[in-house]
Order: C-alpha cells, then sequence, then structure tokens
C-alpha cells in the first residue's frame, strides 16, 4: 500500500449501532419497517435480540432436531432461545462446547410456543436413543482424528496449493497441531501444517470474497460475489455448513462480512455500486435479515467491517477513502485540513477496548483517533438515540504504511509494508516490535487461542514500555503477506518460520511428469515448482525473473520440462534440477501459449498468440546432444487452440497437427522441413459456422483412426486421420460453457483394454466422459473448480488424478479420480436409447417422439410415391435421402454442408469393417442422429438479434431493421449460394402460401406468382422479431408479439 502524499483528501469513517433495548411498544411499531428501511427513508431504530432463534430449514448436513439444541448450546444459549448473558456490557468469551445432556432451563423472557416445543422434543430425542448431532458432539480437533471417508463421486478435490492472498489467514490451533485456514478459490482449506493434510469447506460456486471466523475460531462466515451468491457459515470442528443464506445480495455478492465476538450476529455490506449493510441472526429460520439499510454513495465503496468485541451491538467499517454508514450511524468528515496534516487513505479500523474510542489505520502511517461525542450510558433514552462520533486525533506513529490494525487483549498491534508488527498500550506507547528482512506487507496477523507460558518468555519480551510491572508476552501468531507468502512467527524466541510460500501472479501453466508423481507449476511471477503429489510436499523451485510462466510440457521419457514464457523465449531444462540443459531460444514475437515434444522426444513445437508455430529439433553438435531451432510459419490467421504430435500410421515417424480458431487444421510435413522453412502437408477446414476449440488423438476403439475435436456449439467430431473427413458429430458435455481443452485419460483398467476415458475442462469446470462418445449425457460429470476460469490441466501418469491450474486465483487443485463412481452413473441414465428418448421433449410418451414417429412413417411413404396403389413394403427404415426432410419437419433446419455431414456419417459407418454402404436408417439410428446435429441449445430469439445487430441500420423508431431486398440478397449471397427459384421455394413454404397451388409433394411447386407473394407478405422493413415470428414461424415472447402489431 502506497503512502498517500496528496492533500485534500476527505476521508470519514462511520460507526454503526443497533439499539440494545428498545422497548416493547416501540419494537412493534419498528417490526413492520425494519425491511425497507434505505437511504431515502427514516432508519428504523434497531432492538436487542431477546434470544437465538432454532434453525428450521439448515441444510441437509443436519442429522435432525438435536442439531439446533447442539448449535445454541455450543453460542452460550440455553436451548429455550435466550442467551446466558442479557443486556448491555462487554460478554465474557463463549464458553466451551457441553456435553449433550439435554436442554437447559433457566428464566427467560419467555420463549415462544415453538420453541417449547421444539425443546421437549429435542429432550425426548436425547432421552430415547441418547445420541448427539455432529455438531453438538463436535469438539477441537476431532477433525483430525478420523479417517477421511472415500468420496461418491467421480472426482473429489484432493489437495489444493495456493490461496488468496488478499484474504485473511487464520489459525485454528498452534502447538503440537499447527492448523490454518484460509481461502483458495471458492473453497475454505482447513490445512493441518505439521500432520500434512488439508480439509475442505465446499459449497460457494463463485470466488470467496470474504470471510470471519469467530472469536473461539469454531464458527466461520464466507460469502462471494457474482450470480447466485451465498452466504455460509460452517462449524470448523466437524466441517458441516451450519447455515447457507441465498440471496443476501443478490445484485453483485458480498464485499464484506464480520460474525460479532458472542458468533450471534453476522454483518455484511453488498458489493454493488450501491452498497447495503444487513445485519443477521443467521441461526433464525429467515432468509431476510434483522435490519438492512442503503449507504450513500458518498462515503465510498466499503470493503472493510468489524464489531466491537465488548459490545455485539455495534460495528464500524470503513473503505480506502470514506467511512461506512449503517442501521444507525455517524459518518464524520475528515481531510488534510483537519489536523493540517496528510492522512493517507484508510486500510482497516478497529474499537478500542476501553469501549470509547474507535482508531483507523492510514497508509501514512497514522492512526486516527475517533471518540464518542456525548458519553454513553445504559440508559434506554441515550441507547435510542444514533451516534455523534468525531475524530479527535492524528497519531503519526511511523513513516510506513499501516495495512493491518487489530485490538488484541489489552494491545494495539499493527502490520506495516515492511513486515512489521507492533504491540502498542492503551495510550499507543510501543511495546515490542516483531519484523524480519524477508517479510513483505502484512495482509493478516492471527494469534494463538493459547498464550505461551509467562516464566518462559525470552528478554526479547519488552517490559520498559509497559505500564505495569508484569512482562509483556504475546501469544504465537501467523502472519500472511501481500505476496502470497504465510509465516508462523514464535514470540518467545523471536523466531519467524515460513510456512507456505506461494505464486503471487496468475498461475497458468502445469505438466505432469510421464512416470513419476512428479507435477510441475510455472506462474506469471516467474515462479516454477516441482511438487511431488503424492507426499504432497515441493521437492525444487526456480525463479525466472525476465517473464512470467505461460506453458510447460515434459518429454514422454521424463528427462527434460521445456517453458514457454509471457516474452516469447522458450527454455528447455533438466526435470530433476530445473537447470537449463541449453541457452534460452526467442524465436517468437508474442507470448508463447502451447509447448510440446514428440513422441520420439526428437522435436518441440510451440505456437503463440501472433498465430505462428515454430519447431525445434534435437541435433548433435561437439558429440552431444542439443537443441536447436529449425524453422517457423505463420499457419494460421486467428488464434491457435492446440498443437498435436502423433505418430504415422505406417511407420514410427512424428506428425504435427495445429488448430485455429480461423476453423484451419493444418499438418506439417517435418520430414520435408529444413532450416527456416517448416512444410505444411494437409491444410483443411473442420468447421463451417462453429469454432473449434481443442484437439486430441481419439483412442484406437475401432479399425479406423480418428482425431477428435470439440468446437464452441457444444459438439464434438470425430474425423478421419487420413482423410480429415469428418465421420461422426456428437453432443459433447453441456456444463454452462464449451469444452476448452480434452485429454484422454492414461488407462489405468488392464482387464479392458478397450475402456478409456476424457478428461476436459470448459470456462469453469473439470470432468470426465466415458469413451466411446455417442451424446449420452449420463456418460459424462463436471465439477466447478475454478470459477473465475481454468487455465490449463494435466493428469497424472496413471490416471489416478487431475490437476487444474485457475489463473488468477493463483491455485492448484488436486482431483482424485474415481471411475466406478463415473460408470455407476452411466448405468442409472439407462441403456440403449434410453438416455436419448429423455432428451427429447416430454420423453418417450410425449407428442414430439409421436410427431416424430409421424414423420418417419410419412417419409417411408413417401419414399415409394404417395398416390402409389400398388402393395407397400412395410419397413422400419427410411431411405437416407429422407433424413434432411423429417429433420426440417421437426425443426431442425441444416445446411446443406451438415446435411451431406449427416449422410455421410450413415452411409459410411459400416464401411470399415464391411466394405458396404449403408443406405438406409432405422427410428433409433435417426433419434441419435438428430440428438447430436441439432442445436445443443436451440435456436434462441438472442441468436437472430444479434445477427440485425451486424447486418441491420436503425429506423425511424431506432429499431434495428433489414430492408427486405437487401435480405433477400444476403440470403441469396451469404453462407451456402441459394438460387432465385429455391429462395422464393423456401419462402413461400415458410409463409404458407403455394401460388401455384401444388399439392402435398415438393416437385409440384409452380414459382409463379412467388415475387409478387414476398411483396405481399414481407413488410419493407424486417425486425428481429418479424423475422423470427412472421417468416420462421418461431414462437416468441408476447411483449415482441405486441411491438410488432403496433408497426
Amino acid at each position: 500500500m502506497q503512502t498517500e502524499t496528496g492533500t485534500g483528501v476527505t476521508d470519514s469513517l462511520a460507526v454503526t449501532k443497533k439499539m440494545e433495548g428498545l422497548p416493547e411498544d416501540a419494537a412493534k411499531e419498528k417490526e413492520g419497517a425494519r425491511e425497507d428501511a434505505g437511504a431515502d427513508a427514516p432508519l428504523g431504530l434497531l432492538w436487542s435480540p431477546s434470544g437465538m432463534g432454532i434453525p428450521g430449514t439448515l441444510p441437509g448436513t443436519w442429522a435432525g432436531r438435536q442439531e439446533v439444541a447442539g448449535l445454541r448450546t455450543a453460542l452460550g444459549e440455553d436451548t429455550t432461545g435466550t442467551p446466558h448473558t442479557e443486556g448491555a456490557g462487554p460478554p465474557g468469551p463463549p464458553p466451551g462446547l457441553p456435553e449433550p445432556k439435554g436442554a437447559i432451563s433457566r428464566p427467560c423472557l419467555g420463549p415462544s410456543h415453538w420453541e417449547q416445543e421444539t425443546q421437549q422434543r429435542s429432550r425426548e430425542d436425547d432421552q430415547r436413543d441418547g445420541s448427539a448431532s455432529l455438531v453438538w458432539a463436535a469438539t477441537p480437533g476431532m477433525l483430525f482424528q478420523k479417517d477421511e471417508q472415500s468420496s461418491l463421486h467421480p472426482l473429489s478435490l484432493s489437495w489444493v496449493l495456493g490461496y488468496n492472498s488478499s484474504l485473511a489467514v487464520h489459525s485454528l490451533m498452534d502447538g503440537e497441531d499447527r492448523v490454518l485456514l484460509y481461502v483458495s478459490s471458492h473453497t475454505v482449506v482447513i490445512h493441518d501444517v505439521l500432520g500434512n493434510r488439508q480439509y475442505h469447506l465446499q459449497g460457494h460456486t463463485n470466488i470467496i470474497s470474504c470471510l470471519s471466523v469467530s472469536e473461539d475460531r469454531r464458527w466461520v462466515a464466507t460469502a462471494d460475489r457474482g450470480p447466485d451468491a451465498l452466504i455460509i457459515v460452517w462449524d470448523s470442528f466437524s466441517r458441516i455448513p451450519v447455515h447457507t443464506i441465498f440471496e443476501s445480495h443478490p445484485e453483485d455478492g458480498v464485499s464484506a462480512i464480520a460474525l460479532s465476538q458472542d458468533a450471534k450476529y453476522l454483518a455484511t455490506i453488498s458489493a454493488g455500486t450501491v452498497q447495503r449493510v444487513c445485519v443477521w441472526k443467521w441461526t433464525l429460520p429467515t432468509e431476510k435479515p434483522a435490519c438492512s439499510t442503503e449507504l450513500r454513495p458518498e462515503f465510498g465503496y466499503q470493503d472493510y467491517i468489524i464489531f466491537n468485541p465488548q459490545n455485539p451491538y455495534e460495528f464500524i467499517s470503513n473503505s480506502k477513502t470514506q467511512g461506512d454508514a449503517g442501521l444507525q450511524y455517524s459518518a464524520p468528515l475528515l481531510s488534510s485540513q483537519t489536523f493540517n496534516s496528510v492522512v493517507g487513505r484508510f486500510s482497516q479500523s478497529v474499537f478500542h477496548f476501553n469501549n470509547s474510542q474507535a482508531l483507523t489505520g492510514t497508509s501514512a502511517g497514522k492512526l486516527v483517533v475517533w471518540d464518542v461525542a456525548c458519553p454513553r450510558t445504559p440508559s434506554e433514552e441515550l441507547r435510542a438515540k444514533p451516534h455523534s462520533v468525531k475524530a479527535t486525533k492524528l497519531v503519526p506513529m511511523q513513516k510506513d504504511s499501516l495495512t493491518v490494525l487489530m485490538a488484541f487483549e489489552s494491545c494495539i498491534v499493527t502490520g506495516d509494508v515492511k513486515g512489521q508488527v507492533k504491540f502498542y498500550d492503551g495510550h499507543l506507547h510501543l511495546l515490542t516490535c516483531y519484523s524480519h528482512s524477508k517479510v513483505g506487507p502484512i495482509q493478516s496477523i492471527s494469534f494463538s487461542k493459547t498464550p505461551p507460558d509467562p516464566a518462559g518468555a525470552s528478554p526479547a519480551c519488552s517490559t520498559s514500555c509497559t505500564a505495569s510491572s508484569q512482562p509483556f508476552v504475546a501469544r504465537n501468531f501467523i502472519l500472511s503477506t501481500s505476496d502470497a507468502t504465510v509465516l508462523h512467527v514464535a514470540t518467545d524466541r523471536t523466531n519467524f518460520e515460513k510456512v507456505l510460500e506461494e505464486a503471487k501472479q496468475a498461475v497458468t501453466a502445469i505438466a505432469s511428469h510421464p512416470r513419476q508423481t512428479l507435477v510441475a507449476v510455472g506462474s506469471h511471477c516467474g515462479l516454477l515448482k516441482v511438487w511431488d503429489y503424492r507426499q504432497t510436499k515441493y521437492l525444487v523451485s526456480r525463479i525466472f525473473t525476465q517473464a512470467g510462466i505461460q506453458c510447460l510440457s515434459y518429454d514422454p521419457e521424463g528427462y527434460f520440462l521445456a517453458a514457454g514464457f509471457t516474452d516469447g523465449s522458450v527454455y528447455i531444462l533438466d526435470a530433476i534440477s530445473l537447470q537449463s540443459s541449453c541457452k534460452e531460444f526467442k524465436f517468437s514475437h508474442g507470448p508463447v501459449t502451447h509447448i510440446s515434444f514428440s513422441h520420439d522426444s526428437e522435436y518441440l513445437a510451440t505456437a503463440d498468440e501472433k498465430y505462428s508455430v515454430i519447431v525445434y529439433k534435437r541435433a548433435l553438435q561437439n558429440g552431444s546432444r542439443c537443441w536447436e531451432h529449425l524453422a517457423g510459419l505463420h499457419s494460421h490467421y486467428k488464434p491457435i487452440r492446440s498443437i498435436l504430435f502423433g505418430v504415422q500410421l505406417d511407420s514410427n515417424e512424428p506428425r504435427l497437427l495445429s488448430l485455429g480458431e480461423d476453423r484451419q487444421l493444418v499438418e506439417y510435413d517435418l520430414n520435408s522441413s529444413s532450416k527456416d522453412h517448416l512444410v505444411v502437408l494437409h491444410r483443411d477446414r473442420v468447421e463451417q459456422v462453429a469454432v473449434p476449440l481443442c484437439l486430441a488423438w481419439y483412442p484406437q476403439l475401432s479399425t479406423e483412426s480418428f482425431i477428435l475435436t470439440a468446437n464452441n456449439h457444444y459438439k464434438m467430431k470425430l474425423y478421419n486421420t487420413t482423410t480429415k473427413m469428418c465421420r461422426k458429430t456428437l453432443l459433447g458435455p453441456t456444463y454452462g460453457s464449451p469444452l476448452e481443452k480434452i485429454q484422454i485419460l492414461p488407462a489405468t483398467n488392464t482387464t479392458d483394454p478397450q475402456k478409456h476415458y476424457l478428461v476436459y475442462i470448459t470456462k469453469d469446470k473439470v470432468g470426465l466422459q466415458i469413451l466411446p462418445v455417442d451424446g449420452n449425457p449420463h456418460k459424462s460429470s463436471a465439477f466447478v473448480c475454478h470459477p473465475d476460469g481454468v487455465s490449463d490441466l494435466a493428469s497424472s501418469y496413471d490416471g489416478r488424478y487431475i490437476f487444474t491450474v485457475g489463473g488468477k486465483d493463483c491455485t492448484v487443485m488436486k482431483w482424485e479420480v474415481d471411475l466406478n463412481a463415473l460408470d455407476a452413473a452411466a448405468s442409472l441414465g439407462g441403456e440403449d436409447l434410453i438416455p436419448f428418448y429423455n432428451l427429447l421433449d416430454g420423453g418417450r410418451e410425449g407428442e414430439f417422439f409421436r410427431e416424430l414417429e409421424d414423420y418417419f412413417y410419412y417419409a417411408q411413404l413417401r419414399s415409394h410415391g404417395i398416390d402409389t396403389l400398388e402393395t407397400r413394403q412395410v419397413s422400419t427404415h427410411i431411405p437416407l435421402e429422407e433424413i434432411p426432410s423429417v429433420m426440417r419437419a421437426m425443426g431442425f433446419y441444416p445446411s446443406e454442408e451438415k446435411i451431406e455431414e449427416m449422410i455421410n456419417e450413415v452411409k459410411f459407418s459400416k464401411y470399415v469393417d464391411t466394405g458396404e454402404q449403408v443406405t438406409k436408417i432405422n427410428l433409433g439410428d435417426f433419434i441419435k442422429l438428430y440428438i447430436n446435429h441439432r442445436p445443443a441449445f436451440g435456436l434462441s430469439m438472442k441468436n437472430i438479434q444479434a445477427a440485425f445487430q451486424v447486418l441491420g441500420y436503425d429506423n425511424e423508431n431506432g429499431d434495428k431493421v433489414i430492408d427486405r431486398g437487401d435480405l433477400l440478397l444476403l440470403l441469396q449471397r451469404r453462407g451456402e449460394h441459394m438460387t432465385e427459384d429455391e429462395l422464393a421455394e423456401c419462402l413461400t413454404a415458410l409463409l404458407g402460401r403455394r401460388p401455384g397451388g401444388g399439392g402435398s409433394e415438393r416437385d409440384t411447386y409452380d414459382p409463379s406468382g412467388a415475387a409478387a407473394l414476398t411483396e405481399e407478405e414481407i413488410p419493407e422493413e424486417i425486425t428481429a422479431e418479424i423475422f423470427a415470428a412472421d417468416i420462421l414461424g418461431l414462437p416468441t415472447a408476447e411483449p415482441e408479439k405486441k411491438n410488432r402489431k403496433k408497426r
């Protein structure tokens, strides 16, 4: 954090207060209006909660009614719903978890009938079976005393490398069990450092944006940003999500979160442009906050919030340059002119433990002291009034920027950009300082739960600066820095021990060793690490300072590791020591995006962002083997998606292919290539409309050899490796985004060599697919791995693990593979045609299927002639020539090229095995053909509107329209060309009129009068809605129909 040097910066801070004893009449009066409180409405006064409610709709991990009593008892309440400590005044620390002995009864304000009934049922349950819920019975350290249960999913998260260095790292346990809690992407990690174990709290589908841990380190509250944002409260003792809040801030999610000292209240600030502060009684069976209000934009973007540890009815928050507002708030102004001194930007705020002041750290190394203008009294009359707060002091603490500010026990603790941790007394007198030359800017400080033995305090502990005669002894603590390093500090000997050191920039590259349990990980900060994934420990690392690592690849023998960099350079390293085996190459003019070795390790190929493919070759120089540049070629005019080495079918020579977004599949002739001349053997266009995204060699599951591709229309295609002819089109996995990369999982099943699996990544998921691909959706499974985007994937040499890297989230995830679970899921989906029937609208018994049957059998009649009186041959097949007609009758309008692909797919399906062509197709195969070739999500109105945005112009009403004449010309000249007669025939059929008065046969069409019909039925200016509804005959939404009628 940089020090603010400018002047005139307005800084302010707000203290938010919840009322602590609103009279009963006022409470009733305000209850109905509290949810509507906002910036423009009078702020409702809030009351002190009389007790914790009982969760009524908690996640399915709760075992029964007993969890309610267990949770509330663990939070320090009796099971009637009344806190043990009532009224104002600092509450004591949360009590330890009691043994499950039934409900505790004591005088209170009177529980509701529902609470009494639940209490009684809880007693009865306890008496009946003597068991206790997982939450009730959970104890500290219990997590590490039980064996990890095997997962029932095809992929289960096994280990996470890296963490979100912008969020705090918390110390859950210290001493013999050193346990940390931190956030990695969308997962909370509980890491037993000494035991080398991890446990994961999974539930978020977006990147976790903030977290808070209760004082006793048991309850963990997390929240995220993005679509379907969640707030989840976890029990860290048992890993159980005890409560989930949906749609808390539906606009943009949550930017800050805090748990009160007694863990009974949860405060959140939304991440939207207009921020909202909410306070939740998170154990109540409700999805609505107890109170909320909107913040005025002039307070700045609030990104930090904390409760008063001595008063759970107050909290404080700040932005970088402005203060917070809240339910009942004060936002005192502060500028450089207030004290005639530079204030700087705010970092964090905290309540002073004297309960009458608040402090804010700044980037100028100063502390702002805020005082309450009117003294606090326990009277209800004064408690009902808003705070009046003003800045009374600006205390210069140091020159370096303050990044962390805490009030811990009887000390004020600061952390700064130089890695120093300083302890002050209540009068801001320095007590002691901990620093290390290799510690970066401090992001968070978390103290051990148990203090060290004062008798063992070292002389390093300061005694001269304390007001009392007792020596100052600090607890051990965990430091996390903004450069992704975590350290453990033992205060009795001032020992800094590095616990974690992870990548501080995007992690974009990963490669798995072909013969050992090693995986190499590279990041944009230049850090290259090799990790033993079986022992879960790092082995060796190297830092490259000149550029970031973009891609990695081991050679098939495992001797070399090649790395491509963001500056276009290529390094070939020793796979074990990471030392360079030859000089660096720099022939790319842009970042290297792909890198790969040939099967015999004789060639190395790279692709870069400048659409070039460059090949390197091993050569003999001075009696030793080394690498040299062979040639390069600007072979694509759009981004290259894949480069792939293979083996020639008739020899052991390598072959090289590249696939680009320009829809070109390019094969290179390596044998004919020479120095600075890379020869192209074939160049084939593999798609007509869709964009190919990835490429892989298909396993030899039949006599014919294939190349497998996946495109952005959720289709997978098989191409003959020799002719490049499209042999099959299949529906791929449809999990929100197309497949970005695919790999064949190394075979692990020695009993069945024909059993193969495909591993893939989409934009944010990793998944498995059973081969052969046939369009059956039950043969695929996917899981969210990196919500902000997956950069790369790799699989272990034995196929037991899959690794994904998340780019900007700086994490690597190791997934354990369970193929039996995937096979079981596929079996449960049904066999033969059952999965495909379910993909039809209405299924096997639906109207759509009956209509398809009718069209299929009508096509049989049509193939024999409608008007014939001869005896018909009953058949279950139709000729291949009838496929287009039935497809169009079902609402799928393929192009001529697509029709040719469909017919050829059926015609040559048995040619390699029998040498004969297929001339007809049955209903079952037709259904598969239809499902695999039709658009995965149909034709949407958005697609048509997008086309009109590109092709149209704005008319007088501001609508995007296309002139009728221009549309007819576009249909004839763009895409697949149509003759005027073909266009006229299509339009008359679509408009439901046949000017020639023809019958049902296509060859009876008479083009006379088509032009007049076109002018009559089609307006001069055509909108997207008119084109969809009136010309194509597609259903449109009611508002669109109304708009059309107005025109």
